[in-house]
């Protein structure tokens, strides 16, 4: 280290750098606020009120997911976790893809347990199969499908989501065998293989870790770092989505998914991976598309798709991990969209 480093304007600078890439995200978002008050006043209270009701909304579900991580690492509950994703690779996968299916987790609300599971060293072919098939289906969500679109689709979306785990977690599991992701998520983040203490030397928990300071204080920090985290990128996510649902028309959505045939199967897959339409607000509009006419194989990949990728999810997975572990997720939500969707096109066809 050079004496221009210890000089005022070189600590300055530090200093500057440091606040940007720790706040860039905030900085980001303001920026976006800023020029859109520029333009448009309105829609900038618009979006300000839109991103804070989308908070209020995934609050509960992310609260019990940082809840749960934070404990899980304050007790050492993780290590029991880490080595129950332990054992038979493919049973580990099977059971992670089914207990996703069954999850009442978003696909926002999933990200801080994906974190936490990759730092224990749980393998990513387990995660991403729990990561792809939870955001899909849940018991609240197949309840509310059959009432809107029927009970096929329901099980045609529930047998979706734990197929898309289950090809995602194999296929990651083959090419982790031949040396990819051996460090799956991005630095400072956590980090995974045997550099995870909970699963490379696990000791017995603490379950009352609250009578420990060292273990309450890792709470705490564990806590606090996750939520600030999410926080930062689920506000950008979702200031950006209140301006797709005010500058993407949902006409334009029911244009290019409409029609029928292997066409409308693909161009559905293509735009319900930004799609802003959650899981929900989804179901109303893919009942009215095919009443309409079109492929229920077409409204099926639409939801598939848009629920594991859904904007707020996609910025989340991008933040979270490295490059290739996002192109993956994202290839993975393609292909299996699509595929789920021309297999039940075929299967009410016959």
């Amino acid at each position: 280290m050079t004496d221009t480093a210890h000089t005022p304007p070189g600590r300055i600078v530090a200093f500057a750098r440091r606040i940007w890439l720790d706040h860039r995200v905030w900085f980001a978002t303001a920026a976006i606020l800023v020029i859109v008050t520029i333009f448009d006043p309105a829609q900038a209270v618009g979006s300000i009120g839109f991103a804070a009701s989308a908070l209020v909304e995934t609050a509960p579900y992310l609260l019990l997911s940082i809840g749960l991580a934070a404990y899980a690492g304050a007790t050492g509950a993780d290590g029991l976790i880490a080595r129950a994703f332990t054992g038979a690779p493919f049973m580990m996968i099977a059971v992670a893809a089914a207990f996703g299916g069954l999850s009442p987790f978003c696909s926002c609300g999933v990200i801080p347990l994906i974190a936490a599971l990759l730092a224990m060293g749980v393998p990513l072919s387990a995660v991403m199969a729990f990561w792809l098939a939870s955001p899909v289906i849940d018991p609240s969500m197949f309840a509310l499908t059959v009432g809107v679109l029927g009970l096929e689709f329901a099980v045609a979306k529930t047998i979706a989501a734990v197929g898309l785990g289950l090809m995602g977690g194999y296929i990651t599991l083959m090419l982790a065998r031949a040396g990819a992701f051996a460090e799956p998520l991005r630095e400072g983040v956590g980090s995974g293989g045997c550099s995870a203490s909970s699963l490379c030397d696990p000791k017995p928990p603490v379950w009352t870790f609250w009578r420990d300071d060292v273990r309450r204080e890792k709470f705490r920090r564990e806590a606090i770092k996750t939520t600030l985290f999410l926080a930062k990128w689920l506000t950008l996510a979702f200031v950006l989505e209140s301006l797709m649902v005010a500058f993407v028309p949902a006409e334009w959505v029911v244009s290019a998914v409409g029609g029928e045939g292997i066409g409308s199967v693909f161009v559905a897959t293509l735009v319900g991976v930004p799609a802003y339409l959650n899981g929900y607000a989804a179901l109303p509009l893919v009942s009215g598309l095919v009443e309409q006419g079109m492929a229920p194989g077409a409204g099926l990949a639409f939801l598939v798709a848009g629920g594991v990728t859904s904007l707020p999810a996609a910025i989340a997975v991008w933040a979270l991990a490295k490059r290739s572990v996002f192109a993956l997720y994202v290839g993975f939500a393609l292909t299996g969209s699509f595929v789920s969707g021309l297999a039940f096109q075929v299967w009410i066809g016959a």
